[in-house]
């Protein structure tokens, strides 16, 4: 079925962003829109799967008008949007896991030791590049990786906290990662036959009814009581993950996965100051250091345009 459908504008294996600033612009805003969700989830007044489950399932009804509007735009009917192959299919299922093991990971060990276990994404996607979406990885997105890393472990690092008893919750971290960076790779892979808004509605709509089913098991409320809670919820719906996640797979239609996935270490900064800004948290000198080194390891990344030869057209 997938074979019959339109082929959208997508390039297969990228090399360089200078053609366009837009998928690399998407990508940091998307990565900008994902770093605000801790301030969303911790005005929230729901538990931590039940936010999870608000995330998508509340965005589901814009996602679903940008994928009856995509459709009707290519020439198909308003059911194309409900067309889900095998990489949407996975991209859902990865993306619960890696929501319902990053919730579980916040009350199980510190926040920071989740926040940098999570930030581990990226080392995935390097390694499954390659096996998963065909995707040669370079010297400089290793260097760029290993900059951010050391950027991400100082930005957070100081609050980091090793103990036998936050073990569990540190597995549950480490998880989290395993789970975003498959995500990114079955994002990209889908990219290659379906439009963005379909795969975000879809992925979307299957990770809305795996988080429900575990809101509902282990939560004893799932609505919020306040107007501020559900504002929250809002927020973390159309800003987080219709905006963020939007912006990354149509990002993802034009960018390689594994420096794609380096972009989203903006996230850590980003909420960092959107920490100070809403919720009065300082940023440390040692911080603003780690958020340097992030930049710069993006920087090193960048895919580069191919050297024409002299005398070549």
């Amino acid at each position: 079925m997938a074979a019959a459908l339109p082929e959208p504008s997508i390039d297969p294996a990228p090399s360089s962003t200078a053609s366009s600033p837009l998928p690399f612009a998407a990508l940091v805003l998307g990565a900008l829109a994902m770093g605000i969700s801790p301030t969303f989830v911790r005005i929230a007044d729901v538990g931590p799967l039940a936010s999870a489950f608000w995330r998508v399932g509340a965005a589901l009804p814009v996602l679903w008008l940008w994928a009856a509007i995509e459709a009707r735009s290519s020439g198909e009917s308003i059911g194309a949007a409900f067309r889900i192959d095998k990489p949407i299919l996975v991209a859902g299922l990865v993306f619960a896991g890696d929501l319902l093991f990053w919730h579980l990971s916040i009350v199980n060990t510190t926040v920071a030791n989740a926040t940098l276990l999570s930030t581990m994404a990226p080392v995935w996607v390097v390694i499954g590049s390659g096996f998963f979406v065909a995707e040669t990885v370079g010297r400089n997105v290793v260097y760029g990786l290993a900059l951010c890393v050391a950027g991400a472990a100082a930005l957070i690092g100081t609050s980091a906290n090793l103990s036998p008893d936050h073990l569990v919750g540190d597995v549950y971290g480490l998880a989290t990662s395993f789970f975003f960076g498959a995500y990114f790779l079955a994002v990209r892979r889908a990219r290659r036959h379906s439009p963005p808004g379909r795969i975000v509605f879809l992925s979307a709509l299957i990770t809305a009814a795996v988080l429900l089913v575990f809101a509902l098991l282990l939560e004893d409320r799932i609505l919020p009581g306040s107007g501020s809670g559900a504002a929250a919820l809002v927020g973390l719906a159309l800003v987080s993950h219709a905006g963020g996640q939007g912006l990354l797979a149509f990002a993802l239609g034009h960018l390689p996965a594994a420096f794609s996935s380096l972009v989203v270490f903006v996230e850590a900064p980003a909420a960092a100051i959107f920490a100070w800004a809403f919720l009065g948290e300082p940023i440390s000198a040692f911080q603003a250091a780690g958020g340097a080194l992030i930049l710069a390891g993006i920087y090193v990344a960048r895919p580069r345009r191919p050297v024409r030869k002299p005398g070549l057209s």
